[in-house]
């Protein structure tokens, strides 16, 4: 039996960007797409430094902006930034490295880390992922 979808693409504002039809085996899909301005928007509505903006299966995507200092404790899962804006240093476990826009930065779940000397402007996207624990194994 064949369903029929649609492809929609949404953005944080809830506006449909397209919605092509196309017939498929599967059940509807819904593409999310956030851009940092409207998440920034969206999160200086809130009191809070974090906001969870997207959840699938075990993905969380959230925005990030500390305000002076990080007091971010060590996560149950594994987890990824990347910097949207701003600069500074970033120290995850024993080891400080210098951070900057567009940059990717891995922590493995349960690992203390934090954000050091940042700029005003810094914000940066979370991403956590797979089990409570962390995937575990050798980071390549």
């Amino acid at each position: 039996m064949k369903f029929k979808s649609q492809v929609l693409v949404v953005t944080l504002s809830g506006k449909s960007l397209n919605s092509p039809k196309r017939k498929v085996l599967f059940l509807p899909i819904v593409i999310m797409k956030i851009n940092p301005k409207e998440a920034l928007q969206s999160l200086a509505a809130t009191d809070s430094p974090f906001q969870t903006l997207f959840e699938h299966g075990t993905l969380s995507a959230e925005i990030y902006k500390p305000e002076k200092v990080d007091l971010q404790q060590p996560h149950t899962r594994d987890e990824v930034y990347v910097i949207i804006s701003g600069t500074g240093e970033f120290l995850n476990d024993a080891v400080r490295t210098n951070f900057g826009p567009g940059d990717f930065l891995f922590v493995p779940a349960g690992v203390a880390h934090r954000f050091e000397n940042f700029t005003e402007d810094f914000s940066t996207w979370v991403l956590f992922y797979g089990p409570e624990g962390g995937e575990g194994g050798i980071v390549k």
